[in-house]
């Protein structure tokens, strides 16, 4: 989303539960469009931790006004909508990275991973090899990903330490040293982590990522992720890409 004072990349995270906050959409875009609409209204001069703060409570409204058991969501993090986000303000002249995201700011690159995200995907990594060595066929892991089933309880109990050990919007206190701050003047590129490799261009970024798609779908040798490219999917996870000139 771009407005007169700010650009940002708002990334929903994928559902690891199959409850849902609202039976229209994915929590993931429930989340997405109520970080959009929060840095749509925000003021021009809003702090980094003030925009932590903020988004908080507004998520955390939602939840409210959707009746939802709060114990529940504080004991089970996967039943959270949750997003990560990167936002350029152009007041503050700063890049603020909440969760997984990427940016690059004068040809140097950025990013914010999660922790634990290689650990928990060398387990779906090991599965699919191990299951490609024995003979199995790439296909087969594009209609149903065992390898991701595989890692799919680490992958939870990984989620027990969101906003413990790394930032993310889902209602819950944000972790203010788990944000990046950067500032930031110049030729900028705010990007999700569906890029692989991030570069100063979206053709060069498509391109590499093309790449990958085609010599290595599952995602398990010259990138490794916790999921692949599926059977009638574009790609191995959604993406968003902005370059502008400050």
């Amino acid at each position: 989303m771009v407005n007169d004072d700010f650009v940002a990349v708002i990334d929903g995270s994928t559902s690891k539960s199959p409850m849902r906050i609202d039976e229209s959409m994915s929590d993931g875009r429930l989340c997405m469009l109520t970080v959009s609409r929060f840095i749509n209204a925000m003021p021009r001069d809003i702090s980094a931790e003030e925009f932590c703060k903020g988004i908080t409570a507004t998520v955390l409204d939602v939840y409210i006004k959707k009746g939802l058991d709060m114990t529940r969501l504080q004991d089970n993090p996967t039943h959270r909508m949750a997003a990560s986000t990167v936002v350029y303000s152009r007041h503050r002249k700063q890049i603020w990275m909440i969760g997984d995201c990427q940016c690059i700011v004068n040809g140097r690159y950025h990013d914010n991973p999660k922790p634990y995200e290689q650990r928990v995907a060398a387990i779906r990594t090991d599965y699919i090899r191990r299951a490609l060595d024995k003979g199995a066929a790439i296909e087969e892991f594009q209609t149903v990903d065992a390898g991701r089933a595989a890692c799919i309880d680490e992958l939870v109990r990984a989620c027990k330490e969101q906003n413990k050990s790394f930032a993310v919007i889902d209602g819950f206190d944000i972790p203010f040293e788990y944000v990046r701050v950067i500032d930031a003047e110049g030729e900028i590129v705010l990007a999700s982590d569906g890029y692989p490799f991030l570069y100063p261009t979206l053709k060069e970024s498509e391109d590499a990522l093309a790449k990958q798609l085609s010599t290595d779908p599952l995602c398990v040798h010259s990138f490794t992720a916790t999921k692949g490219l599926m059977k009638g999917r574009l790609s191995f996870d959604d993406r968003a890409y902005v370059r502008f000139q400050t």
